[in-house]
């Protein structure tokens, strides 16, 4: 039997260490891929909920206009209009998420317009072994669609003077909703009947 000579454990030794090093390099670098992955999870979603705030936000504004435009042969005026972005209420909700609001702007289409917001996480990857992770931050983009869903309303003028008494609108999903100028419902109870919001792919 051969004896182990004593150089062969010192040889070893270095190998050792190698490998020691290598493991952990990589599960330095798999909590590094890690976080970035939950970053720009988060900023998605920070952006998703962005998106959908600015876009109820301008569905709830469009009141003034739809009742403004309950004269005579006018509602095509406020069905052609298109929404305003309210960008300050998507400033508000990314921020609520740990992000900021670097981009809010509305795509105007007829009975479908669309708000588009981009965010930016606040916090960095900041990885000692991804180089330049220290300013490296997530980012997010997501559109909201805001689409009319009750085609066809029907306009009633009872008296023949020009002037619509009664608007009716049956919505895609059965509902009917009757809304006379004269007394019109609180916007707040309409605008959801009328109009759908949803995130959309981009």
């Amino acid at each position: 039997m051969r004896r182990r000579q004593h150089g062969d454990a010192g040889q070893a030794f270095p190998i050792y260490m190698m490998m020691v090093a290598g493991l952990l390099f990589l599960a330095l670098a798999f909590f590094a891929v890690g976080k970035a992955s939950a970053l720009r999870n988060g900023s998605q979603g920070a952006a998703d909920a962005a998106a959908l705030a600015a876009a109820q936000k301008a569905r709830d504004n469009f009141g003034t206009g739809f009742y403004a435009s309950l004269g005579p042969n006018k509602l095509d005026v406020f069905l052609a209009a298109g929404f305003d972005a309210p960008c300050y209420e998507a400033s508000r909700l990314a921020a609520a998420n740990d992000a900021r609001k670097t981009s809010c702007y509305e795509t105007p289409g007829y009975l479908r317009d669309r708000i588009t917001v981009e965010v930016e996480g606040l916090k960095a990857v900041n990885s000692s072994v991804l180089p330049g992770s220290e300013n490296k931050k997530a980012k997010g983009k997501a559109t909201a669609l805001i689409e009319f869903r009750c085609p066809n309303p029907i306009a009633v003028d009872s008296n023949s003077d020009g002037f619509m008494d009664l608007f009716t609108f049956t919505c895609r999903n059965g509902e009917v909703l009757a809304i006379a100028p004269a007394s019109p419902p609180p916007w707040e109870t309409v605008s959801r009947t009328l109009f759908d919001v949803r995130l959309v792919d981009q």
